[in-house]
């Protein structure tokens, strides 16, 4: 059996920058050890595989180690070889998964991708996360991840966790955010429990991230950067209890894989 697979540069419109996720289209899905087993051979934080459905196409994730419920940057990398790398005619995708119906539109060389909000809630701090970041966040929050606020972005460049402690801490993983210096805010997120150390560019945390920071800045359209070494822009904008995030994609690899 061959499959084709591309690898692609996720928010971001330029190789080498942004998060990498490799992609898979099917035809049918494959047994699930198999899905897994390619993407820890990948090695990437995700690889997304999809199959044509009824109404668009069905979408799952696979870190190395475990299928995820959602994830930002697979699914737009998803939508990018879709629309670049097939026939696809229309400007609106949809996708069914674990997390429902998610849908990514066309708009020149953007694409938005309409998530659910997932709105944190304030939390006390475990003395875990504390010792594994090595600085006391200003406030701390939960919703899939920890969020972890902090007052300005030269601290969230600053922070070197601890990974062997993240790895022990209840949720998916820790965000840490501020507010940016030149956008309106910054993040870094660390899953090492998905064997996730530091992930580029984390779509999935703007649905906690986005609607914390509209209510504290009072606005329903934001900009962000991630401050991870390949960094990433996104664009997000609160619309009741969706967000909306904004991103480009480019092409980094076409292969082949032989089973």
């Amino acid at each position: 059996m061959k499959l084709k697979q591309y690898q692609v540069d996720a928010f971001t419109d330029r190789i080498f920058g942004g998060n990498p996720a490799a992609v898979v289209p099917l035809a049918s899905w494959l047994d699930d050890s198999l899905l897994q087993a390619i993407a820890e051979e990948n090695n990437l934080s995700e690889t997304a595989f999809f199959v044509p459905s009824h109404n668009g196409f069905s979408l799952r994730w696979f870190t190395p180690l475990a299928e995820v419920e959602l994830c930002g940057h697979a699914t737009l990398a998803a939508a990018h070889v879709i629309f670049v790398h097939s026939d696809y005619r229309q400007n609106r995708i949809t996708f069914a998964t674990r997390s429902g119906e998610l849908t990514v539109e066309r708009s020149g060389d953007w694409l938005q991708m309409d998530f659910p909000a997932c709105v944190p809630k304030p939390c006390e701090l475990p003395d875990l996360l504390y010792q594994a970041l090595g600085q006391k966040p200003v406030q701390l929050l939960a919703a899939d991840d920890y969020l972890a606020v902090f007052d300005n972005e030269a601290v969230i460049r600053a922070v070197k966790p601890d990974q062997v402690l993240l790895s022990k801490v209840g949720l998916r993983g820790v965000i840490i955010t501020a507010p940016g210096d030149t956008v309106d805010f910054v993040s870094r997120f660390f899953a090492p429990k998905l064997g996730i150390p530091e992930d580029p560019v984390t779509g999935s945390a703007y649905c906690a991230l986005a609607p914390f920071w509209a209510e504290r800045f009072r606005k329903s359209s934001l900009t962000a950067k991630q401050l991870s070494r390949r960094g990433g822009d996104i664009r997000c904008e609160v619309r009741g209890d969706r967000v909306m995030l904004t991103g480009s994609a480019v092409t980094f690899m076409e292969a082949e894989i032989h089973l």
